[in-house]
């Protein structure tokens, strides 16, 4: 593989945990190194030990050859700034890797850009040629898949996969973990970014990434995305349910959360207890899914509050619950890996 050197372009989010979030995914997880991140208004900081930077120019000293678009706007589209600051990345000889939903390679302006200055344009969420409606492949599979899903969005689902996976792979196990979103190709370099897939093939491209993730190994951790009660986002949910086809959940929830997020008609947080039994009653009928654990994002709270929170999760369901990053994934994998699907 070979290595690249991001410079993560995070202009006026990069201290946001939400509109930020694919930049601090590829900080903590990605195998290739982030050298410099970009946000004018935050110049001469650090953010986890890396420098933050006010111009591209002022980042080309820290030898970057891919700039990561690591923020989420507004629709998924480029701000008229941004576009500038995607034509400088390409000028100084950049790669360019976008994760929104306006794509780069079908702007005739930049191609000819980065045709001129021979450095590459890569769309994450761009979806493949071919997809269609499942085919029941999944079903036939050698491996225990397990989808991550949650109270709502942006609560930890993708970083409870990714530190479950890494807990699986410690140990030795043949572990993948299966990407659905921009953030997500980004770290593990495959994956299909179901938002932007066409609502009647979702199911179908989730069964291919099982499918592809099978090839990998027989553990496999499928990254949720949406919430299948988000009055706007629970399509894909529902597509990654039934095209995925696990055996097993894991529950994320974000402790102290109780409106969802982004929905103008502010719809309450259910209880984990019901979100366990809606998850559980709206799996397949052929492979019937459990939830096997409860994982906690309790960043918001203090260390006697996350344990009190995680106690309480354990009464409510009777299921084994954790914060996998506050306090590691193992509590977790071992309820997987004892469940019985």
């Amino acid at each position: 593989m070979v290595k690249k050197r991001y410079l993560i372009l995070a202009e006026g989010k990069s201290g946001d945990p939400h509109y930020g979030k694919t930049a601090r995914g590829v900080l903590r997880y990605s195998p290739h190194p982030t050298v410099a991140i970009l946000d004018s208004t935050r110049a001469g900081e650090t953010e986890g030990g890396i420098p933050v930077v006010g111009t591209v120019n002022d980042a080309l000293c820290f030898n970057p050859t891919t700039a990561l678009v690591g923020v989420a706007t507004q629709g998924g589209r480029f701000p008229p700034a941004w576009r500038d600051l995607i034509r400088s990345c390409v000028a100084k000889g950049l790669d360019v890797e976008n994760g929104l939903h306006e794509f780069l390679t079908e702007d005739p302006e930049l191609v000819e850009l980065a045709t001129r200055h021979k450095v590459e344009l890569h769309d994450l969420r761009k979806p493949p040629d071919g997809l269609n409606v499942p085919t029941g492949e999944n079903l036939e599979l050698d491996a225990r898949v397990v989808l991550t899903v949650g109270s709502d969005c942006a609560i930890g689902k993708m970083t409870a996969t990714c530190e479950l996976d890494l807990e699986a792979r410690k140990r030795g196990l043949r572990s993948v973990f299966v990407p659905t979103g921009q953030t997500g190709i980004a770290i593990a370099g495959w994956g299909i970014a179901v938002d932007a897939v066409v609502s009647d093939f979702l199911a179908g491209a989730a069964e291919r990434l099982v499918v592809e993730g099978a090839e990998r190994g027989d553990l496999l951790w499928v990254e949720g995305q949406g919430a299948i009660l988000h009055p706007i986002y629970s399509g894909v949910t529902v597509g990654l349910i039934h095209g995925s086809a696990p055996h097993l959940y894991v529950l994320c929830h974000e402790v102290g959360r109780t409106v969802v997020e982004g929905d103008p008609t502010a719809s309450p947080i259910v209880s984990l207890a019901e979100l366990v039994d809606l998850h559980e009653r709206m799996s397949l009928r052929l492979r019937p899914a459990k939830v096997a654990a409860i994982a906690l994002n309790t960043s918001t709270v203090s260390e006697q509050e996350a344990r009190a929170a995680i106690a309480a999760a354990e009464e409510e369901t009777a299921l084994p619950a954790d914060d996998p990053v506050r306090f590691g994934a193992g509590k977790l994998l071992e309820a997987v890996l004892t469940a019985r699907p």
